[in-house]
């Protein structure tokens, strides 16, 4: 059962220009305790559909949906203060800094008192004072930190960066969300902590039966454990689907590609090597390319790309474009 839902859904923008389609007709749907990656270079609309989804919209934009569900209930139709409600109770987002997101004024330990639901909390003041503190206390443990003495009393400078992003981790479970979106969360850190950090997800996800949507740039830190991949380019999805079958057997030219650019730990690299990379930038929204947006960079693109191609379904991903890669052209990922 799909626990979140979303179908053509598109935001458009006013520009000099005219209307522009930051995201066009992008469709996702992550299950009940699934692990789901979206990948996709910066500028793709990644963040944006993440902000959709929790209602952070700049409200001069058109946001429409052929459905866009929460739990089978409507989410771009409900009464704002309702929707506020539902996805402040059962949804969480954690951020790619956590130095943006926890309050340099304020301790650690205040921070995550904050966080914790007063709805949870029984009895009179002192031994709700009491309760909070054995709470936070678990949080940390949960979240794989030992000192948590140390950690209370410290300002969120004073921590690592590994450190911080499990106090923000802490924070965003501490309501026991059933979605927890993560915003590219193990960015800059080194290998050995972003292992770590995906450990630490995967536990919570399991034993919270948590949903997750993992939002990256690089194919080579999805993680191990996600179920389903999103490739989005430029507001446009491109390949959609199980993750194994989409990197054993990508059909979308732009899956090929980000294969190739994505370096894992473990590849060796000779020196003085050009690394594989694709040709162009990716467009502003002023001069977005019409039809098919990958178009000026795709290596397989033709005349007919100028339209906006059709969505094709396999039995485990499907794929928007018109000239998909042979079969004999495809490359065989490890991943």
């Amino acid at each position: 059962m799909n626990m979140l839902d979303i179908r053509n859904l598109t935001i458009e923008m006013d520009t000099s220009n005219g209307p522009v389609k930051i995201l066009d007709k992008v469709n996702l749907q992550v299950g009940e305790g699934e692990i789901h990656t979206l990948v996709g270079e910066s500028g793709s609309g990644k963040s944006l559909l993440a902000k959709a989804i929790l209602g952070f919209i700049n409200p001069r934009w058109r946001v429409t949906a052929d459905r866009l569900w929460w739990n089978n209930r409507d989410l771009l139709n409900m009464d704002a203060a309702l929707r506020r409600q539902i996805t402040g109770r059962d949804m969480a987002m954690i951020f790619q800094n956590p130095n943006s997101y926890l309050d340099p004024n304020s301790t650690v330990g205040e921070q995550l008192r904050e966080a914790i639901p007063k709805g949870d909390l029984r009895g009179t003041f002192i031994r709700k004072m009491v309760d909070k503190r054995t709470r936070v206390v678990r949080l940390l443990h949960r979240v794989g930190v030992k000192d948590h003495d140390q950690v209370i009393d410290s300002y969120p400078f004073e921590l690592s960066v590994g450190v911080a992003q499990k106090v923000s981790i802490a924070m965003a479970i501490a309501h026991r969300p059933k979605l927890l979106i993560a915003d590219e969360p193990t960015t800059a850190m080194e290998p050995s902590t972003r292992q770590q950090i995906y450990r630490l997800l995967t536990r919570l996800s399991i034993t919270q039966g948590m949903s997750m949507l993992m939002i990256t740039q690089d194919v080579a830190s999805v993680m191990p454990d996600s179920d389903n991949v999103t490739l989005l380019y430029c507001g446009q999805l491109m390949e959609a689907g199980n993750k194994q079958a989409v990197f054993d057997q990508p059909q979308h030219p732009y899956t090929e590609a980000m294969l190739r650019m994505s370096l894992r730990d473990t590849d060796a690299v000779e020196p003085k090597t050009h690394l594989p990379t694709l040709p162009g930038a990716i467009p502003t929204l002023q001069h977005l390319p019409i039809g098919c947006r990958l178009g000026p960079r795709c290596p397989n693109a033709q005349k007919d790309c100028v339209m906006v191609p059709k969505v094709t379904r396999l039995k485990q991903q499907s794929y928007h474009c018109h000239h998909p890669l042979a079969p004999n052209k495809r490359r065989k990922s490890a991943s």
